[in-house]
């Protein structure tokens, strides 16, 4: 399966590794809107324009592209006449990230998202290293953003996000402390890595600082549990976000991270919700089935 955007903190890595950080004296909520699938939201359009600035970039060089931001598309209207621009798309603080990578190493910046790209052949390397898939074993495609996506089996996505919470990063010991800087940044920010409402802030913040959950697109979920060094991957194949977040509150309370019949408040929206028609009257429920096996 595509890892999609619960890739984004390992695609940070090279950027956070070479010392760019410091080099353009980003800051830790910054850190954490390149591994963000953002709304769009203000304090997410002000991170990515400072950033910009820093490392002498226009917003027309972002090759995200420009869509509604989540932010806007869940009942909130934009002022009369507002401009949205590849700064409101969800990716903009990763590429963003790619770009001070190219500056910081002086590479050519029209093509950095081309998958021969110096940048993100290294991007490549790093996820095969803490993975341990072989570099050519990857399935290559490209995501919404029109960056290069690294497809993987699901054992090895939820790999990746122990080894972004445990900041044990394998064969390359090098990286255990950017591993670490990356997860710190997007436990301390979670509102720079989604945005008001959304499910990744409110799972977690239901950890107090345990946990940190990125949602892909297509139904994907990740968690890095600190406190166990596990990390969860979820795939719905019908892409059914509703399912994923019910499905994903399951596995943590039989992991045992989060306590059988007590329900925080933060994640009552997605635990099993209650179905409604469209006279917002009640017809079911969403309910997980979903047993682990322990071995």
């Amino acid at each position: 399966m595509f890892s999609r955007s619960t890739l984004k903190p390992f695609q940070a890595v090279p950027f956070v590794r070479d010392g760019g950080v410091e080099h353009f004296g980003f800051s830790d909520d910054q850190v954490a809107v390149m591994c963000a699938s953002h709304s769009g939201e203000a304090s997410h359009v002000n991170a990515v324009s400072s950033m910009l600035a820093k490392i002498r970039h226009e917003v027309t060089d972002l090759g995200c592209g420009c869509h509604l931001p989540d932010f806007y598309s869940a009942g909130n209207l934009p002022p009369a006449g507002f401009h949205f621009d590849q700064r409101h798309h969800n990716c903009s603080g990763k590429h963003t990230g790619f770009l001070a990578y190219c500056r910081l190493h002086g590479l050519a910046s029209d093509s950095y998202l081309a998958p021969d790209h110096p940048l993100q052949r290294d991007i490549q390397r790093v996820v095969a290293s803490l993975s341990g898939v072989p570099e050519n074993q990857f399935w290559a495609g490209t995501d919404g953003c029109n960056a290069p996506n690294l497809g993987m089996p699901l054992s090895r996505l939820a790999l990746l996000w122990a080894r972004l919470a445990s900041g044990d990063a394998g064969s390359d010991a090098s990286l255990s402390a950017v591993l670490q800087r990356l997860f710190d940044a997007m436990r301390r920010n979670p509102q720079m890595v989604s945005g008001t409402g959304r499910s990744d802030l409110g799972i977690t913040l239901a950890s107090n600082g345990d946990w940190v959950a990125k949602t892909g697109a297509d139904g994907v979920q990740t968690v890095g549990i600190r406190s166990r060094g596990l990390g969860v991957a979820v795939k719905v194949s019908d892409g059914d976000f509703p399912a994923v977040f019910a499905i994903t509150i399951a596995v943590l309370k039989q992991l045992g991270v989060l306590e059988q019949g007590s329900e925080s408040p933060l994640l009552a929206p997605w635990a099993d919700p209650a179905l409604n028609n469209c006279n917002g009257a009640p017809v079911g429920q969403l309910k997980a089935t979903v047993q682990l096996k322990f071995v």
